[in-house]
This record gives structure tokens, sequence and C-alpha cells, in this order.
């Protein structure tokens, strides 16, 4: 029973006996190596978490091959959707305001103060648009001959259908990047007017309240860059210290395993993804040689549940 109990930890530092036909050179080597993976992402991770405007978004919008449609879904409203349905950005919009008189309880010449912030950012809205229509028309004329290009039954197989899909893809961003721009300049400039109509005793009362984009799917850039930055840190901390190792290594190895196959098939150069291919597999090394118990709070974890359970 004891056995079945321990197992789910026994699988997390690692199920068999310490390799003992390993030489000391060999386990100083997987320390190194776990200590070495450990400070890259920790050092990944507190780096995005101190700039706090860190995002995926550039590198998931220029994943190429089979798989960069799935990582271009990811980046946060691709498409536009969202920053172009007025009803859905005033609202939104108009939400924030109430979210700021209640957080940092507005008196009534402050609220009327964020009434103003929220018409002015309508106003320059509503003339972004009317300033690209055209571009914004072309824009969604595309998306349209792109589904075309997908419903077309001799697409398959022919590479000359794909090349045209994918310059009509980087025509239409290209040709839509800078209004989305503009829209992101006109509400990161509504948040801060909207925060600096609290005076300093409130300011400093309450912090300073984000308009957060929302999610247009299940898993987008909105939230992989919130969580993406602390992963790093956890699993960081977790190799260089052999906690756990296997769980968090094959984490590590999973998710530059996903790098890789962003940029697949990989090119050569600086931007080359194989460097995150080489690290997965020492990633893989750590997990299958338990090495969070060579100098590692694993060791502490393994001898107790190889006590308790038996060395089998």
């Amino acid at each position: 029973m004891l056995k079945v109990l321990y197992a789910p930890l026994r699988l997390a530092t690692g199920w068999g006996i310490s390799p003992r036909i390993l030489g000391w050179i060999g386990v100083l080597m997987l320390v190194l190596l776990r200590l070495t993976i450990g400070w890259h992402f920790y050092s990944e991770g507190v780096e995005k978490v101190r700039s706090g405007s860190w995002t995926a978004e550039p590198f998931f919008a220029n994943a190429r091959g089979p798989l960069a449609p799935m990582y271009r879904d990811m980046v946060w409203d691709s498409e536009g959707v969202y920053r172009l349905d007025r009803d859905r950005v005033m609202l939104e919009w108009a939400r924030f305001r109430e979210r700021i008189i209640r957080h940092y309880g507005l008196d009534e010449a402050q609220q009327a103060l964020a009434q103003a912030n929220y018409i002015k950012a309508v106003e320059q809205y509503d003339y972004v648009i009317a300033l690209n229509q055209t571009d914004i028309e072309e824009f969604e004329l595309g998306r349209d001959r792109i589904a075309a290009l997908d419903r077309d039954p001799t697409r398959g197989g022919v590479d000359s259908l794909g090349g045209q899909r994918e310059t009509i893809r980087r025509e239409r961003q290209k040709l839509i990047a800078p209004v989305l721009s503009q829209i992101d300049a006109i509400a990161e400039n509504y948040e801060l007017a909207q925060n600096r109509v609290a005076n300093e005793e409130q300011q400093e009362r309450h912090a300073a309240l984000a308009m957060a984009p929302p999610p247009t799917s299940l898993m987008d850039t909105s939230r992989i860059d919130l969580i993406l930055p602390y992963f790093d840190v956890v699993i960081g901390l977790m190799l260089m210290l052999g906690l756990l190792t296997p769980l968090a290594a094959l984490a590590a190895a999973g998710f530059l395993g996903s790098v890789f196959l962003s940029q697949f098939p990989p090119s050569t150069g600086p931007s080359s993804t194989m460097y995150q291919l080489i690290e997965s597999m020492a990633c893989l090394v750590l997990a299958a040689t338990g090495s969070g118990r060579f100098a590692g709070l694993d060791y502490f974890f393994h001898l107790i549940t190889r006590k308790t359970a038996g060395p089998k």
C-alpha cells in the first residue's frame, strides 16, 4: 500500500536506484548541467518579470513551418477582431472607467474627469478608424481571399498556393499593423490618464490599475505573457535546487521543444532554434538520470521513499 502511495513522489524524484557505475566526474557534470540550465531559466524569467513589457507576440507571429498557423492563432487579437470592433472596445473602456472610479473612490469632480478621458479616447479611436478605413476594408477582403484559397480543392500539394496564401497573410499584417498600433497607443494613454485622475493621497493608498486586454482565445499571448515569466523562474529554481527534477526538466524540455517546433525546419545563424533543441535534449538527460539526487533536494525525498516503500 505504501508503495502505491509513494509512487507519484518516486516518479517525481527519479524511480530507479542512483546509477552506481557513474563516476564522480559524470556526477559533477550532471550537477553542473542542471545548475547551468536552471540558472538560464531563472535569469530569463527574472528579466521578463522586471521588464514588465515582455511579450511572446513577435515570436508567435513570426512562426513558420507546419505548426505556424497554431502558433499565430496564439497571438492576442492577431486578426484585429477585438480592436476593430468598436462596440466591444467602447464597452471595455467604459468598464475600465467604472473600475477606476471604484478602485480609487473618486469624487464627483474626478468622475467627470474620468468621463472626459473616456470621451477623448473614443474620439481618438473613431478618428483612427475613419482615417484608415480603406486599409481596414482591404484587410477584411484579404481574409476572404485566404478563406477562398483554403476552400480551393486543388490547393493540396501545390506549393505555389501555399506561397500565395503566405504572401497575402504578410501583406495583410503589414497593412493593419499600423492601425492596431495606433489603437494600442490610445488604450495605453487612456489607462495612464485614468490612473492620473486620482490625487496623490489616493495613489499612495492604491496601486495603479491596469487595463488588461480581454483574452480572445483559450490560451493567447494575453495569458501567456503573464504565465511564462513566472514559469521560467519556478522551473529555474527547481532545477538549481534539485527539487522534483524529473518533472521540472520534462516541463523545461516540453517548452524548449515547442520553441524548436515553432521555427521548423530550423535555419542556421543566431536566430536558429537548434539551440533550444539541444537544451531540450539536455533537459531530457536531467529527467532520465534523476540528477536532482546529486547535490539536490531530491536526494532526501528519494531516500525517504526508498526506506519507506522499498528500493524496487
